[in-house]
């Protein structure tokens, strides 16, 4: 059963600038990872802070997997002061 991510990150204004230069290189890494069917992360229109994140993935397993290589990446560490706002939901056949 596929599992799909929908939400947002609040950006520190003071982190903004180096989240914006680093996303697409983590949008590009994710969209390589194995069971990614689909992976965005765009900037709001009405606040430059808010960034909309849609993403998903095959499987629980594939969803486990991105989760972990996002927690130990260097884009992990760049955005632990990011707040996240997501829900998860599995998509049955």
């Amino acid at each position: 059963m596929a599992f799909t991510l929908k939400g947002y990150i609040k950006v520190p204004l003071e982190e903004l600038e180096t989240i914006e230069e680093q996303l697409d290189e983590h949008i590009q890494n994710t969209k390589k990872e194995v069971g990614c069917i689909e992976f965005r992360v765009e900037q709001s229109s009405k606040n430059e802070c808010i960034f909309n994140v849609f993403e998903t993935f095959v499987d629980k397993d594939a969803f486990d997997l991105h989760q972990e290589r996002v927690h130990t990446s260097s884009w992990g560490s760049l955005t632990e002061n990011v707040e996240r706002v997501y829900e998860v939901e599995e998509l049955g056949n």
